[in-house]
């Protein structure tokens, strides 16, 4: 059901929060000797988890049927650094900060269609 409301929207939020703390943990070990930075691939993920989704079974008349779950979670990959550090830490500032910006702005992007659907749930069970 939140599928045909929704959209890949509500999926698309669940994998930008998981990646944006992956993102995050790189760039707070960004001095850390040896710390390997790592990322998902949100576009092979989603359209994994679009594909490998199972319908929950209902157990209650009360339950909404339809809803799905992802079978697998992101799966890390290491990303290959662009300069090699004398160190072996492999976070490039730069690149990070870029990606963890165009995430936020890409959950902001889902987080406002799936506000904008909800309001107009709304308004019409409101009957406006």
């Amino acid at each position: 059901m939140t599928d045909k409301i929704f959209g890949i929207h509500a999926q698309a939020l669940q994998l930008r929060a998981q990646r944006v703390q992956i993102l995050a943990a790189n760039l707070a070990n960004t001095d850390t000797p040896g710390f390997k930075a790592r990322d998902i691939s949100f576009n092979k993920i989603l359209s994994q988890s679009l594909n490998n989704r199972s319908e929950l079974r209902t157990t209650h008349p009360t339950h909404f049927s339809g809803t799905t779950v992802s079978k697998n979670g992101p799966r890390l990959q290491y990303r290959t650094p662009s300069q090699p550090s004398v160190d072996g830490n492999t976070v490039d500032v730069h690149r990070e900060r870029s990606e963890f910006t165009q995430n936020a702005i890409m959950y902001q992007t889902s987080l406002r269609f799936v506000s904008g659907r909800i309001s107009g749930l709304m308004s019409a069970i409101r009957g406006e």
